[in-house]
């Protein structure tokens, strides 16, 4: 008994341990207890990697989308509430001396009227400098055939080509909104030198991309342009230095960073992972709960062996550190298979979702609808550390109460009515 005593010292002695392993490898006639904790082991595995998945889907898509729309429309940027404008050149030497700023680029949005064949439809027109196009890797990154535009030629998206069936060397015809001298909307033809795949199924099924010296003649501005684009080196600077850039500014110019131009935007998809990730998390719940209820019918089923270790001399710190050793397995191995499955999965989530798109037919994540033509994935090594901590912080918790009510047993009753 001394002997036993011995090896019992520790968190969880050699003997506790062998024990607990005993008790969860169930005879034959307590095999239902087994299957519990299967199920319990399936529960968080399952739950866990879901959890993965969908925060990396998530984190993928916000990253990836940011990415996206921030190269393409710049950091922070400059407009005149007047219309286009000049922009003093003082304040182009203020704005590229502020620390952080990686160029200031003008430019031109606006809207117009694509044609070609039998086909038209509104098309969104963007213009910089042929130098600061080639700079942008949004643009010069998605070039998929041709070249990226200069002089007269024009780059377009890859589905608004695929659309109008238009080919490089094809001769499009832009229509203006804005009233020409004849007192008639303006419309010119430019040739088609480069594609674009940019990623987001808005801008490549719209985007008309263009040389800034062509667009401000096709939509007779003169030397003005709509924009000054700030890029800087980190987009997350852009809140801390718009101050800096407002006041740099002349009147009466103003400066908005991507936050509050996009910011509704992206505050809807935290919203949505906040949801998802609370509804997923119950799925670990449910599994802690039955890592509770089988503990108590593991508990009723073993009074006779607990009574026999309490008569040896085993203590009831011994007993509940036996049970709790034995649900916390649990946990602790679902736990480990979800990460493993979840962190598996995530990296191949696009893979899975063309597999199931070929099994059913349908496409469950539409590029029209969600912005981007892939599903894109992320994992957060600090989100996996924080879910595995929390799935088996709460292993531990659901073990407590069935090991005190082990620990709390009575070796007489329990021999007694055995």
């Amino acid at each position: 008994m001394a002997e036993t005593k011995q090896k019992a010292g520790g968190m969880f002695s050699a003997v506790e341990r062998w024990i607990a392993g005993r008790y969860l490898r169930a005879r034959r006639q307590e095999g239902f207890i087994s299957v519990i904790a299967g199920f319990s082991f399936l529960g968080i595995t399952l739950g866990v990697a879901t959890l993965l998945v969908s925060l990396a889907v998530f984190n993928g898509f916000q990253r990836d989308l940011l990415s996206r729309v921030l190269g393409f429309q710049g950091h922070l940027m400059v407009f005149s509430p007047n219309g286009p404008f000049v922009p003093p050149g003082d304040d182009l030497r203020r704005l590229s001396a502020l620390p952080g700023m990686a160029g200031v680029m003008p430019a031109i949005d606006g809207q117009g009227l694509l044609s070609i064949r039998d086909y038209a439809g509104g098309v969104l027109v963007k213009a910089l400098n042929a130098a600061d196009i080639a700079r942008r890797p949004a643009f010069a990154g998605s070039l998929k055939a041709g070249t990226l535009p200069a002089g007269d030629g024009v780059a377009i998206g890859a589905k608004l080509a695929e659309r109008g069936g238009i080919k490089l060397g094809d001769r499009i015809t832009l229509l203006s909104p804005r009233i020409g001298t004849e007192g008639a909307p303006r419309s010119r033809s430019f040739p088609v030198v480069g594609i674009l795949a940019l990623g987001v199924s808005e801008f490549d099924a719209t985007l008309v991309l263009m040389d800034l010296p062509a667009a401000q003649s096709f939509f007779e501005l003169g030397e003005t342009i709509t924009t000054l684009e700030l890029m800087l080196d980190d987009p997350a600077k852009a809140p801390g230095l718009h101050p800096a850039v407002s006041a740099s500014l002349s009147e009466p110019l103003l400066a908005q960073d991507w936050q509050q131009v996009n910011g509704a935007f992206f505050s809807v998809i935290e919203t949505q992972r906040n949801v998802v990730t609370l509804i997923l998390a119950m799925i670990v719940i449910v599994a802690a709960f039955n890592i509770i209820s089988g503990m108590i019918m593991m508990v009723q089923d073993k009074g006779r062996e607990i009574a026999i270790l309490r008569t040896m001399g085993a203590g009831r710190g011994m007993v509940l550190r036996i049970f709790l050793l034995s649900g916390a397995s649990i946990g602790i191995a679902g736990t480990v298979a979800g990460v493993a499955l979840g962190v598996l999965a995530s990296h191949h989530v696009e893979d899975v979702r063309q597999l199931v798109q070929a099994l059913t037919g349908t496409d469950p994540f539409n590029a029209d609808i969600y912005y981007l033509s892939t599903l894109p994935s992320w994992t957060d090594p600090v989100q996996v550390a924080l879910v595995a901590l929390s799935s088996v912080a709460l292993s531990f918790v659901a073990t407590l109460y069935p090991s005190w009510r082990a620990a709390r047993l009575d070796p007489v009753e329990a021999l007694r009515y055995e």
